[in-house]
């Protein structure tokens, strides 16, 4: 690899030469073109660290740290959908992905020229990526990394569920006065519980005689209209939730009406975008491209496009900074007086040579270098700091109110316990060790309550310990994705034996299940312990005592 050089006395010239990265005619091009100028130096789009992954150079174990510090894990999913989009490329144009990068770098080398890395590093460029999306845009990202979800519809029904579960437990606290009565939620959770019976029983009855995908449309249909009837319409399971008291109705109940309302919502909403033109996409798009017309920059640049209009902060991280700094760093060579012959993806060709017929409206190099907060308010940072810091003055203010301490210890017992049971639940359906799975729980009651703590971290770094994962698990997750044909009972078993999807999702299960715990002790649990200091009124009422007894102890001690 070479350095930028030092000045030889004159001007160097930079010839841009776009290509497609899946495009055989492009690596004839490379080769051609090289073969012809014979310059100083060959500048190719790939940093140090693909540059020797390409050379099966480097190490594939991904180190701990990175993978599990602060949205590296989301860095990693959007890598990976990046990565997964070009290997379909190459499978339907039938060549390797990033082909012309390393003929250009093989041809160099026979030549004896030599090589510049001039790409920014990927990870800078995909945390920067990441940063500028939206909400939404993220949610259709991730969407279609799992298995194609990015339409209108499935983002509706993604925010569905999500909405669903902030409107059951609100429903659980203020239903009453809403006109959604005990007896109501009764009978949707026995609806609930002959709809799980019947499910698993059809289920394990259809699964001899049909296809994994049909044996779970039977389940669900025969358990919902179930459900539905007996459970609901006729009250065939009222007996057997009268025996569990009221607090598993209320909570069973009013978080599958808000579930239900949540999705049906978002599926409307989908529907109704989606008929708009929404996200709209067709399915066969790649067959309408000729595999010769890749190479010309205009068809790219209208690919480029169509993703500046998927995430236009986005396109920003991943295409015109990367524009600047490569022409940075071809700029430099010109400077020193090479000669030089740029391969970079035909999309990037137009911004980079318009920096170079004017290098001075080149940005300061520093504002393409190093991570990216995204900008804007953090309002989940922010949320998380009043949580925390609302748990704290809970408690503080009942102890200072001169609250029983029994009863604090039993409150702080309940979030322990709610807090672990669901982090280490699902922790454990996602798949991690029983180890993982102890240490996620024993800590969620604490990194709920802290913004700059998760439990996933500490189930990570516990499952990491007999589990390495290494960056070829990207490629054995492409292969998967790659066949449309599987059952998705079948995909989704295979992605989880894939040790870098199962951390992932051992990392993401355990943060939510301490999120949905947190939720719910709020909703549900908080209320019981409230009856025994005179509910809701009698610990507001204790709490602004706390709080007056606090600033008398406070004007005590400093006057």
């Amino acid at each position: 690899m070479s350095d930028h050089g030092t000045s030889t006395g004159r001007e160097g010239r930079v010839r841009v030469v776009g290509t497609a990265h899946v495009s055989a005619d492009s690596v004839r091009e490379v080769e051609e073109t090289i073969e012809a100028e014979r310059p100083d130096v060959v500048a190719v789009e790939l940093d140090e660290g693909r540059y020797r992954q390409m050379q099966g150079e480097t190490p594939d174990d991904i180190e701990p740290g990175d993978l599990l510090r602060g949205n590296t894990v989301f860095q990693f999913l959007a890598y990976w959908m990046l990565s997964y989009v070009q290997s379909r490329l190459g499978e339907r144009f039938d060549i390797e992905p990033g082909a012309d990068m390393m003929a250009a770098v093989d041809t160099a080398e026979e030549l004896g020229i030599d090589v510049a890395l001039v790409d920014r590093d990927i990870q800078t460029t995909i945390q920067r990526f990441w940063a500028r999306m939206g909400v939404l845009e993220k949610l259709r990202l991730v969407g279609g990394l799992a298995f194609g979800v990015t339409d209108a519809r499935g983002i509706g029904l993604a925010l569905g569920v999500f909405a669903g579960v902030i409107a059951g437990p609100l429903l659980g606290l203020f239903g009453p006065s809403l006109g959604v009565s005990a007896p109501l939620l009764s009978r949707i959770t026995g609806g609930v519980l002959i709809a799980v019976v019947v499910g698993l029983v059809v289920h394990t009855l259809a699964d001899v005689a049909l296809g994994p995908d049909e044996a779970l449309v039977a389940a669900a249909g025969s358990g919902a209209a179930a459900g539905l009837i007996g459970g609901v319409g006729l009250g065939l399971a009222d007996g057997v939730v009268a025996s569990f008291g009221s607090l598993l109705p209320r909570v069973v109940g009013s978080l599958t009406l808000g579930l239900l309302g949540g999705v049906s919502v978002g599926l409307l909403a989908g529907v109704l975008a989606d008929r708009a033109g929404y996200g709209a996409a067709e399915s066969d798009d790649l067959d309408d491209f000729d595999v010769e017309e890749l190479t010309d920059a205009d068809v790219v640049s209208v690919m480029m496009e169509e993703f500046r209009s998927f995430s236009p902060a986005g396109a920003r991280a991943l295409i015109d900074e990367r524009d600047a700094y490569i022409a940075h760093e071809l700029v430099s060579l010109r400077d020193a007086g090479k000669d030089v012959v740029a391969i970079v993806g035909a999309g990037h060709r137009e911004g980079i040579e318009t920096y170079l017929d004017a290098p001075e409206t080149l940005p300061p190099w520093e504002s393409l270098v190093g991570t990216d907060s995204g900008g804007g308010v953090p309002w989940l940072k922010a949320a998380g700091v009043l949580v925390s810091v609302g748990f704290v003055a809970f408690f503080v203010l009942l102890a200072m109110a001169g609250v029983r301490d029994g009863f604090l210890l039993r409150l702080f017992a309940a979030w322990f316990v709610v807090n672990g049971v669901f982090a280490a639940g699902l922790a454990r359906l996602a798949g991690a060790r029983w180890s993982s799975t102890a240490v996620g729980g024993l800590v969620a009651w604490m990194t709920s309550v802290n913004p700059l703590l998760a439990p996933g971290w500490f189930t990570g770094y516990v499952e990491l310990r007999h589990t390495p994962v290494n960056v070829a698990d990207i490629g054995r997750l492409n292969e998967l994705l790659s066949d449309e044909e599987k059952p998705i009972r079948q995909l989704v078993g295979e992605m989880f034996e894939v040790p870098l999807f199962r951390l992932i999702m051992i990392v993401a299960m355990t943060n939510v299940g301490s999120m949905i715990a947190s939720l719910l002790f709020a909703v549900y649990v908080l209320p019981l312990f409230a009856t025994e200091i005179g509910g809701i009124d009698g610990v507001t009422r204790l709490m602004v005592e706390g709080a007056r007894n606090s600033a008398e102890l406070l004007w005590r001690t400093v006057s």
